[in-house]
This record gives structure tokens, sequence and C-alpha cells, in this order.
């Protein structure tokens, strides 16, 4: 475990209150495990940071896209502050390096860390604007979240609109053709379910997506379709 003055430096803050740091950096597994820590877990921090994140990105938003629709912008700062940016924005910082986690939290390298990233980097976010403001906060959200996005590329792409509705719009573009979903398969018990569809132009198949929805196994679909169209 490195030291929390070195993560605060790499991220360019000067903490008057490093305890704050550290809170932010302490997941609840880890005080499961260690009652008499002394420590408090990030969830308060992480609840704090979520929304100056929000005002910032939104802010953000609004002078860059003036044009825009309120409905397209809230669109927009979904596609910007997701768990897959934040964990990635959490990753280029090496949040990771410095989290307190239990013994089993800390050997899973598959979803669940990626949550816990994602979360933590939002406890970081409320740490700093506690210790140091909301401008202070605003300045790291621009250099180590909004930096590390391609924001033009996803409004350009529609890369904010669900996968459904992007091959949806490229499919009537191209080809003068809706889409539609059939049921190919559903497997497994009332209580989980397993669901198959495959999407199609006309009566041509073009992918096939599974889950634990249809919802969920459309969308998955038209990812792949998109992937296969190469649009």
């Amino acid at each position: 475990m490195k030291h929390l003055e070195t993560f605060a430096q790499e991220i360019g803050v000067t903490f008057h209150d490093i305890s704050l740091l550290r809170a932010a950096c302490t997941h609840r597994s880890y005080l499961n495990e260690n009652k008499n820590a002394g420590l408090e877990h990030n969830e308060r921090l992480e609840f704090l940071g979520d929304a100056v994140l929000e005002l910032v990105v939104t802010s953000f938003l609004f002078k860059k896209y003036p044009e825009n629709t309120e409905g397209e912008l809230t669109a927009f700062r979904s596609a910007l502050v997701n768990a897959v940016s934040l964990e990635k924005a959490a990753r280029s910082i090496d949040l990771d390096d410095y989290m307190l986690l239990s013994r089993g939290e800390a050997k899973d390298t598959g979803r669940a860390r990626s949550i816990i990233l994602a979360n933590a980097i939002e406890a970081v976010i409320g740490a700093i604007y506690l210790d140091q403001g909301y401008e202070a906060a605003a300045g790291f959200i621009s250099d180590k979240i909004l930096a590390v996005i391609d924001i033009d590329t996803i409004v350009k792409n529609k890369l904010w609109l669900d996968a459904k509705s992007r091959f949806q719009e490229r499919a009537q573009e191209k080809e003068g053709v809706t889409p539609s979903y059939r049921t190919l398969k559903e497997t497994g018990p009332d209580h989980s379910k397993q669901f198959t569809l495959g999407v199609f132009l006309r009566d041509v198949q073009v992918a096939v997506g599974a889950g634990a929805s249809k919802q969920e196994a459309e969308q998955k679909a038209a990812l792949k379709a998109l992937e296969v169209k190469g649009w």
C-alpha cells in the first residue's frame, strides 16, 4: 500500500485533512474485517462527490453545446459519467493502488472491482470538495476525468444513444428498414431465466444477444449488430 501523501501529490492536491482522502479510499468491506481500524468508509463521500461531479459536468456540457436540447445534454452527461468512464479515470490515476479493501474484494478483479473504483473516484471528488472547495474539485474533474474521455467522439458518433437506438437509426439511414427482434430461446427456471434474441433486417438475422431480460438481450444483439455492420 502506497502512502496517501504520494497519491495526493500525484493528483495535484495538498490536503489540509488527509483523513478525508483516507476515507475516500476505504471500502466498507475493509471495515467489516477491521472493525477497530478507527476509519470511515467512503459511501457518504461518494454521495457528495456524485452531486459535485454532476454539477461540474452539467456546467461543462451547457457551455460546450449551446445548441443542444436538455434531453440531449442529459444523454451526453450519462455517457460521460457512467461506471465505465469513471473506472477508466480511476485507473488512470492509479486509485486501485491506494484502496483499502477486504481480502475477498482485493482478490476480485472483475466487474465488482470496476464498480468499487467508479464509486471511489466520486468519493475522492467529495473529499477534495470538503477539503479544498468547489473550484479545486472542478479542476480535478476537468483534469482527471473529462480529460480522459473523448466527448467529441461520443457526440459525433452518437455513442450517447443506447445500442438499440443507434442501430435503428443507422439501419433506417443506410438500408431504409427498421430492425426487428425475435426471441430465439428461453432457458432456466422462472426466477432466473436467460433470453437469447436475434436482431433482423427484413428477414436476415444480423446478430444475436443473450441476457437476463429481453431488454438486455436486445441491447447486446444491437451492439453486436453495429459491429457486424461496421456502423
